[in-house]
């Protein structure tokens, strides 16, 4: 029993740490589209930092990113803008991903309606 409850408190420990939460989007669509996304992330410098956002079709077509140049190990949570995104007129509907320097695509990523469609 003890050995049990001493691997049960191992486990967050060895489950993958540092993955970028998509906290917030906001869309704006007027011909094309301007997004503002909300990202947080436990930057630690150079080496690993929040560096990129994806507007996604839900078909897996990248249309547009946003790459962070920077750590942001100050400013937690932060937003940055996309502007010019073009949608494919039949789409409802995009995906956003989050990304770090170190461990590549977040598994979790949000679906955005988009206004007027």
């Amino acid at each position: 029993m003890k050995r049990s409850a001493w691997l049960l408190c191992l486990l967050p420990a060895l489950a993958p740490a540092g993955d970028v939460s998509i906290v917030d989007v906001r869309v704006e669509c007027a011909g094309s589209c301007t997004f503002s996304v909300t990202l947080e992330h436990a930057d630690e410098g150079w080496n690993h930092y929040a560096d990129r956002w994806d507007v996604v079709t839900l078909d897996g077509k990248l249309l547009k990113s946003r790459v962070l140049h920077h750590p942001h190990e100050n400013e937690q949570p932060f937003t940055r803008s996309l502007s010019g995104v073009e949608i494919p007129a039949d789409a409802e509907q995009v995906r956003i991903r989050a990304r770090d320097s170190k461990h590549g695509y977040s598994p979790r990523e949000v679906v955005v309606d988009l206004p007027g469609r």
